[in-house]
């Protein structure tokens, strides 16, 4: 290379020159690789997903989009070991970043990475920050090392709250993380840094080969000095993890919230201090002012219009008072751990247009739930008002519907968040445009009928939901209302499990201690009756005579002309299936057009779910393992059919007022959990 035949002073002007002018450098040679970027106009850069070079020179690696990643790589690999067997040399990298989010949060963080390639596209966005995915998270095979800077706590991952510093090395789980932060030098304090404060700040990576110690420091960008404590570091032999030749970038992830994130500038050197970023070079972060043009107006009008003011004090505190109490909240100090779930009630009336009733979207036995538009980041979403009593467990209640907001499955409805008033609690969930099923199985109108290839496409959906719920996640879930009318379809018209007002969390391998019988008539397994123990069985339950409800075009309990005289779904069915009128089961709106083998499987499926008898009811795994064709449903014998008709559940039915609506009430909450 001509830099190699430089004499040194020659070759430290240069990149001076180079850091000056916020080029890259790169100068490589038997034991050194370095860069350094002040700026990325003109850089040539190995971009992906939402990743760009904005015209002022920032890295913008995510762009606002929700549920997106970017990646942003050095083009030219390095090569790591001194020898093909050889150990990883010390290194050191630099960068300034910043997350720009139009709340005071921000959905999920980035990371700096060295990994063996620059393909990163199986990697999920949100929690899994571009890294990785649910399959190969933690893999030894990854060969990755990486430092997050996490703005979101994600509890299957260890995080030990939502705005920390990690060390990972293979994915997400961090071996060593802290707060973000630094320490002063004078006294040693440690002072917070809010990654999503909107202000730049700048974070040092160090790897040293022969203590094999990994240090993670970071500043504020108007710090004059690297603080000499790290915030984070670790022992870890990287020669372990990270491959010969390797590549070093950034990755990033959005989730439902509109969010920036950005790296400003950007250095590395391999056996040496990174060069140090010109920062009277960097290009300056974008500022988001939510108010727009009526900041503008009352910056410049205001001081003009003293007299003006003055003169309607007396008006504008009424409208004040006025507004305090038309969006008065109760916040209590407990509330502060669940901050990002919370939203403002003021959000919520202007999103739905002040619970208008045109955009009612249904009423139900706990409340009504109406459609909005968050007004910054034009998420379309639902609110449920239910009435409650604080006094009546609402810290556990609102401790457990945070908790459901974590969960990640594409065939739930997410949760987002919560807000309380006066004696009234407020439940927010993303809008699922086509609205529940209920309104397919028994519309009217023709062109509302679903056709089997959706019908079974549903099944499958809510299965996969409930097996997450009872056994992939990190505590037992169990739903205890599930029927047509809680399965929402999104805009492919996938079905999804919603309305967790009435679930049940656990550990795994704990027994239930539940005692009030909750639910809707006809979905209620017989035992509940008698223990009112709600288990993972009462859910399959349930999930039965949805089955049968889907396949069939029948309520679970229909009234048929007289007040007394009910038809019980199971029942029916169970009797045409003895008497082999299969075809007679199904839809009659389905006119004929369906796949025998697969109705055949779900009319089995809904009636092995509904099985009597708690222990002789399948999983949800099983029930998985049936509908993807792995294993084969125990036949239906005569004699089991037998059995479940003399068991009859018509006196457990009947035993309560006709209804179609759920048990129990909202008044007190925690009378349903």
């Amino acid at each position: 290379m001509i830099m190699s035949n430089m004499n040194p002073i020659s070759l430290f002007f240069l990149e001076l020159l180079l850091i000056g002018l916020g080029a890259p450098q790169f100068i490589a040679g038997d034991d050194s690789q370095r860069f350094a970027y002040s700026g990325f106009a003109n850089a040539n850069l190995t971009l992906d997903g939402t990743a760009s070079v904005t015209p002022s020179g920032l890295l913008e690696l995510t762009n606002g989009t929700a549920m997106s990643k970017g990646h942003a790589f050095y083009p030219v690999p390095l090569r790591l070991h001194d020898s093909p067997n050889g150990t990883v040399q010390s290194f050191s990298a630099s960068f300034v970043f910043g997350i720009i989010s139009i709340y005071n949060f921000s959905s999920h963080g980035l990371t700096m990475l060295v990994a063996p390639s620059k393909d990163f596209s199986g990697a999920n966005p949100v929690q899994y920050l571009g890294l990785v995915n649910g399959s190969n998270n933690g893999k030894t095979t990854n060969h990755i090392f990486a430092v997050e800077l996490d703005t979101w706590l994600n509890p299957e991952f260890g995080d030990i709250n939502n705005n920390h510093v990690g060390i990972d090395i293979n994915g997400l789980n961090s071996v060593q993380s802290q707060p973000g932060g630094f320490f002063h030098d004078q006294n040693g304090t440690f002072k917070n840094l809010t990654f999503s404060s909107q202000e730049a700040m700048q974070v040092w990576v160090d790897y040293d080969r022969e203590t094999t110690q990994i240090e993670v420091t970071m500043a504020p960008l108007d710090m004059a000095a690297k603080p000499k404590r790290p915030t984070v570091s670790t022992r870890y032999n990287l020669s372990l993890v990270l491959k010969d030749v390797a590549y070093i970038g950034f990755s990033s992830s959005t989730g439902k919230i509109n969010t920036q994130h950005y790296v400003l500038g950007w250095s590395f050197a391999m056996n040496g201090a990174a060069p140090a970023i010109n920062l009277a070079m960097l290009p300056k972060l974008p500022r988001h002012h939510p108010k727009g043009h009526r900041y503008w107006v009352l910056e410049i009008v205001l001081p003009v219009a003293t007299a003006i003011v003055l003169l309607s004090l007396g008006t504008i505190a009424f409208i004040l008072v006025q507004r305090h109490f038309r969006y008065a909240e109760i916040r209590e100090d407990w509330e502060v751990d669940f901050g990002p779930h919370r939203f403002s009630y003021k959000d919520l009336f202007h999103s739905t247009e002040g619970f208008e009733n045109k955009n009612l979207l249904g009423v139900g036995g706990f409340g009504r739930v109406y459609k909005g538009l968050l007004p910054r980041s034009r998420l379309k979403i639902a609110v449920k008002r239910v009435s409650h009593d604080s006094k009546q467990g609402i810290k556990e209640f609102i401790a457990e519907i945070v908790s459901i907001g974590c969960l990640q499955n594409r065939n739930l409805v997410p949760f987002l968040g919560y807000c309380r008033r006066k004696g009234e609690l407020l439940l927010v969930y993303e809008y699922m445009p086509n609205g529940s099923l209920d309104k397919y199985l028994y519309g009217k109108e023709d062109n509302t009928v679903l056709s089997w290839a959706h019908r079974f496409r549903i099944i499958k959906g809510i299965a996969a939901g409930l097996l997450y719920l009872h056994e992939e996640w990190e505590k037992v879930v169990v739903h205890r209302d599930i029927k047509a009318s809680n399965v929402l379809l999104d805009d492919e018209m996938n079905g999804r499990l919603g309305d967790f007002g009435l679930a049940r969390l656990y550990d795994h391998g704990i027994d239930p201690q539940t005692t009030d019988v909750v639910g809707t008539i006809g979905y209620l397994a017989p035992e509940l009756a008698r223990s009112g123990n709600a288990t993972p069985p009462t859910d399959v339950f349930a999930f039965g005579m949805f089955v049968l409800e889907v396949t069939c075009g029948q309520r679970p309990v229909n009234h048929q002309n007289t007040e007394d005289n009910q038809l019980i779904l199971i029942d029916w069915v169970i009797d045409k299936v003895q008497k082999g009128s299969f075809s007679d089961t199904l839809d009659a709106r389905l006119k004929g057009s369906y796949d025998v083998g697969e109705a055949c499987l779900a009319l089995t499926i809904g009636i092995l779910c509904s099985h009597p008898f708690a222990k002789a009811r399948p999983t949800m795994r099983q029930v998985m393992q049936y509908l993807n064709g792995e294993t084969e449903p125990p036949e239906l014998s005569f004699e089991m059919l037998d059995l479940m008709q003399n068991e009859e559940f018509e006196p457990y039915i009947i035993s309560y007022p006709v209804s179609s609506t759920s048990i129990a009430t909202m008044s007190h909450v925690s009378g349903g959990r």
